[in-house]
């Protein structure tokens, strides 16, 4: 004859695994990674907007992605991007570095900002510029986002 504790061990053992587990398994099974390359984020002010493609899966895209929405203001630098600094630095540990070309959106890890580059002539490899992703517009649209709130936001 069993003894009481080991019945309830049993019993406990066999609820478990018979109610408990079998849903546990499933939404671990059946959840979705969330994809990061190739999310479409939007930058709008006014009536303009410019698109960004992701193009890179590192930590500082995804945390990037997980301040989403928000609202920021692009300004000129350097006659070579225009850029905007976010709420907070992102975490970026683990993220590689870059070089950079016309119409890539990078965030520059010293200062914390994003930066929409187009105009790279002379800039090389750093370490310090994260790829966030690619986009296609041109100067004019560029210079319409800035000097004004821009909503930065995931296309769904």
């Amino acid at each position: 004859m069993r003894s009481p504790n080991r019945q309830m061990t049993a019993i406990l053992f066999a609820t478990f695994f018979t109610t408990l587990a079998p849903s546990a398994f499933a939404q671990t099974k059946h959840r979705k990674a969330t994809p990061v390359v190739g999310t479409v984020v939007r930058f709008t002010g006014g009536s303009t907007s410019v698109d960004v493609k992701i193009g890179e899966d590192n930590p500082a895209v995804r945390d990037f992605l997980s301040m989403l929405p928000l609202k920021l203001k692009l300004e000129e630098f350097a006659g070579r991007e225009k850029i905007s600094y976010l709420p907070r630095k992102l975490k970026h540990t683990g993220s590689p570095g870059s070089d950079p070309e016309d119409g890539d959106l990078i965030y520059f890890i010293p200062w914390g900002n994003l930066g929409f580059y187009y105009n790279t002539a002379g800039i090389d490899y750093s370490n310090q510029t994260i790829h966030i992703g690619t986009y296609k517009a041109s100067l004019g649209t560029l210079e319409k986002l800035a000097d004004q709130p821009v909503t930065v936001k995931i296309l769904e």
